[in-house]
């Protein structure tokens, strides 16, 4: 916690000093240890948070199953009851890792396995595909098979370690 002061009072002269101002920041390292404290030892975990000027902070958290809103709602009041309002106001949203946010973590690979993902290399190569297995190194992805197949079309899974990949995101589909 950063605190910066400057004191209101009159000096034994009668003299001003500055105005109080006590404006205190919640740190990257005290938030993490809140969020892993709290989310040790369930199928949930912390995919990313960002704290922006004015303690604007929000909180992405994912599920080796599914996020609830009541897991999100538990965490923000845990969060709120761990932070003093008091002393370092802040606006705090928690929400999942929505379908709409890249992947991150290598466990969020393996939540989509069977699940069609579209994949961005850092070399520039657009994949879209089935997650066919997940590692501790990589994912393999199984690329639709194409309408009018070329006479020597190669169909095989393509294998991409984690450092090779620049975005994922989940592709959302409606099917009947």
């Amino acid at each position: 916690m950063l605190i910066f002061a400057l004191d209101l009072r009159k000096t034994a002269r009668g003299d001003k000093k500055s105005p109080l101002l006590l404006l205190t920041m919640i740190t990257e390292k005290q938030l993490q240890k809140l969020i892993t404290h709290h989310l040790k030892g369930g199928d949930l975990f912390l995919v990313d948070f960002v704290i922006k000027p004015g303690n604007q902070i929000s909180i992405f958290i994912d599920g080796d199953q599914r996020v609830t809103i009541e897991a999100c709602r538990q965490l923000s009041r845990f969060l709120e009851d761990n932070l003093d309002r008091e002393t370092e106001d802040f606006d705090l949203t928690v929400s999942s890792a929505g379908a709409d946010r890249p992947l991150k973590l290598p466990r969020q690979y393996k939540k989509n396995i069977g699940n069609s993902l579209e994949i961005v290399t850092k070399a520039g190569d657009k994949i879209t595909g089935t997650v066919l297995n997940v590692n501790e190194s990589g994912v393999e992805i199984q690329p639709p098979a194409e309408k009018k197949p070329k006479k020597e079309s190669n169909n095989a899974s393509i294998h991409l370690k984690f450092d090779e990949i620049k975005t994922a995101k989940e592709v959302i589909t409606f099917k009947k």
